[in-house]
């Protein structure tokens, strides 16, 4: 039985519907090296039942697939109104197959042999896009994220975090104001197999904080009890 999980780039969750075992690893490995959380699915039928069940911050699509092929898995979900951006990928290079692609729903395209430096740039602008996060950099309560450099600072302070200290409080900036409960960050900044029952989220919340408020007077990260967490520089 499928779990059913939620998120949004860096340490945002991204499925890889991928037949080939190797290329799928490798994008798998490179996207989890700039931060990401992954998902594989090895054919369409499994791609598409992930896609309904759980929500992604973009899909990478192949298009030649067992099952199903990726123009039927794209033309499936954007008929259920799942609007996650989709990129596809095709060792097919023919303008028709671009196009029936992008007629078919998916956002943008990108032909096999590919370096992954591409793919991780078209990946970031699909979910800035969607998010509506153009620029190189967010700013909120002070707080600045430059996504290139993928570092933060408070005020003139550079604030220095992990890997996913990082993701966690770019999941809280573009989510100000609003109180995020232990099981949507776990959805979003961790992968299926994470027990969202550990204490694992609150002891990272736990070191942020300390790390983004440490001799600054007015706290950031709130604690809702029965909640979760709060972004805001509004006291309750």
């Amino acid at each position: 039985m499928l779990l059913n999980y939620l998120l949004k780039e860096n340490g945002l969750r991204i499925l890889v519907i991928e037949d080939e075992v190797k290329i799928a690893g490798a994008i798998s490995q490179k996207l989890k090296a700039e931060g990401f959380v992954v998902d594989i699915a090895p054919d369409g039928g499994t791609g598409e039942e992930y896609a309904m069940v759980n929500e992604y911050d973009a899909i990478i699509l192949d298009i030649m697939l067992p099952v199903q092929d990726g123009w039927k898995v794209c033309s499936n979900l954007r008929n259920q109104n799942v609007l996650v951006p989709i990129l596809m990928l095709t060792a097919l290079d023919d303008v028709s197959d671009k196009i029936k692609g992008l007629n078919g729903g998916a956002d943008d395209y990108l032909p096999k042999p590919f370096h992954f430096g591409e793919l991780i740039a078209r990946i970031r602008s699909l979910i800035r896009r969607n998010s509506s996060v153009r620029s190189t950099q967010m700013e909120r309560f002070g707080i600045t994220l430059d996504f290139n450099l993928r570092k933060a600072y408070r005020g003139q302070k550079e604030i220095v975090l992990t890997s996913k200290e990082y993701s966690l409080l770019e999941l809280f900036m573009m989510n100000p104001d609003k109180i995020l409960s232990r099981q949507f960050i776990s959805e979003h900044l961790w992968d299926m197999n994470f027990d969202p029952q550990s204490n694992v989220i609150d002891s990272f919340v736990k070191f942020l904080r300390q790390k983004i408020d440490k001799g600054f007077d007015k706290p950031l990260i709130q604690t809702v009890r029965g909640s979760g967490y709060l972004f805001s520089d509004k006291e309750r």
